[in-house]
């Protein structure tokens, strides 16, 4: 297995080993004595799958503490655009983001610790979108950030994505009070 640290300290693009040959290929997605080598020990207590038209917005979401999740995302079948914005407000790069090109092409991996809001634009067609969390989901703790928030200056590569009506609403980041 590979990893990137990416320029906002505390995310990792992960590239685990593939195994490949003319029947297709295998790969763990998680080993956790491996990975906690990596991220220090992490315990995941949630598994979610999502499935998005090329087009699809999701986020800038996160929970707020004591609900806060990390996340390892990753992209089963087609490619996503994935975005996470800084919200650690001691951070040296608060309200910055790091966009990955997540695909099943690349079998990458993003950890996404607590602290950060995250979005993903799908890029194909039944794009499969695959979490593990390290909290419960909680819908009372949860928050959505503007995904074209300007101050943000997220490139998202789209004008007009399909948006759930419940992200349309999010607030805007000079708004907002991070709790982390």
């Amino acid at each position: 297995m590979e990893i990137e640290e990416k320029e906002i300290k505390g995310l990792i693009e992960i590239f685990p080993k593939v195994f490949g040959d003319q029947r297709g290929f295998f790969l763990e997605t998680f080993n956790a004595p491996r990975y906690n080598e990596i991220l220090r020990n992490i315990q995941f207590v949630q598994d979610n799958f999502s499935s998005s038209n090329k087009g699809v917005l999701r986020g800038l979401h996160f929970q707020n503490p004591p609900y806060s999740q990390g996340k390892l995302v990753q992209v089963i079948t087609g490619s996503a655009l994935d975005v996470a914005v800084d919200l650690r407000r001691n951070s040296e790069t608060y309200g910055q983001h790091v966009k990955v090109l997540l695909s099943s092409e690349k079998r990458n991996q993003f950890w996404i610790p607590e602290g950060f809001a995250h979005g993903f634009l799908a890029l194909e067609d039944n794009t499969i979108f695959s979490y593990k969390c390290t909290n419960y989901y909680n819908p009372q703790s949860e928050v959505t950030i503007l995904w074209n928030d300007r101050n943000l200056k997220i490139d998202w590569q789209i004008d007009n994505p399909i948006i759930s009506p419940k992200d349309k609403e999010g607030v805007l980041f000079k708004d907002f009070d991070t709790p982390f």
